[in-house]
């Protein structure tokens, strides 16, 4: 656009953030002193948010809410986002949550210097010697660093398993059905009717749920197995079925709401730390 490349990122962080605008705007409006319905959640929500504002920070804080809740809001619909299958999530680009982590480093920064000025922020870097040590500052320039690297690798690399596991059940189910296939419609016959007659025995006299899952595989597989002897049906990765989802929920769901609260988290007690209450600087 204009010389300038989009990426994928770039549509997904946009997505997000216009997603949440019309979000803030719809719930802000009408509303009622007595709440009911929606309203009952995002009043609940924000309770939540600034009660956790108030034990992090400290309650002379709360001012803060706002900018936390639109971190853990943005990395929450970031990481969801990539569900939908033709996005990107945004928190597994490593550009994406570092600007978020320098941000939050410039709010400590500016804080620090508004508070102990330009000279008393230097000061800091040379403590507990009179010089400046390259260790101080190697531990303020980590801070992001560590913030960005922890939240996009466990993003990252979930999608990354996830992708392989695929491939790998895919490439093993296309073996197993051109195996049954290689002997014509009857290896898959002979497995369908084992599948049902396993289903149908275990409903009449078994009643175990190992049963149930031996028959509905070996009915599955039949099926798709004379399928593709017949030349209908081929290359349906039948074994991918299920098993990237449910680790996809893992990833995706799971862990990119814990590694979106750790963030928000972390960028509390930074932020906080900055910010110490009135009566503990006298």
């Amino acid at each position: 656009m204009g010389g300038i490349p989009i990426t994928q990122t770039t549509v997904s962080s946009f997505l997000v953030a216009l997603i949440l605008c019309i979000a803030s705007i719809c719930l802000g409006k009408n509303l009622k002193k007595r709440p009911d319905g929606v309203q009952v959640i995002v009043e609940k929500g924000i309770s939540m948010l600034n009660g956790m504002v108030a034990e992090s920070m400290g309650e002379h804080n709360l001012h803060w809410a706002p900018f936390i809740g639109t971190i853990f809001l943005s990395s929450i619909c970031g990481s969801f986002i990539g569900l939908t299958g033709f996005l990107r999530s945004s928190t597994a680009d490593l550009s994406c949550v570092l600007v978020w982590a320098l941000m939050v480093s410039v709010v400590i920064w500016y804080n620090n210097i508004s508070r102990d000025g330009v000279g008393g922020w230097l000061k800091s870097f040379t403590e507990p010697v009179a010089v400046m040590t390259p260790m101080n500052i190697i531990s303020e320039v980590a801070q992001p660093v560590s913030m960005a690297f922890r939240h996009f690798g466990n993003v990252a690399g979930g999608g990354v398993i996830t992708s392989i596991l695929y491939i790998a059940l895919s490439g093993a189910s296309a073996a197993l059905l051109n195996l049954i296939a290689s002997n014509g419609v009857t290896a898959g016959i002979v497995l369908l009717v084992a599948g049902v007659l396993l289903l149908v025995l275990n409903h009449v006299k078994w009643h175990k749920k190992r049963w149930i899952i031996l028959g509905s595989a070996c009915t599955v597989i039949g099926i798709f197995g004379v399928l593709q002897a017949a030349g209908i049906l081929s290359g349906v990765p039948v074994l991918a079925f299920g098993i990237p989802a449910v680790l996809s929920c893992y990833f995706d769901l799971f862990s990119g709401f814990v590694q979106a609260y750790v963030f928000t988290l972390l960028s509390m007690v930074y932020i906080g730390n900055s910010l110490p209450a009135p009566e503990a600087t006298t």
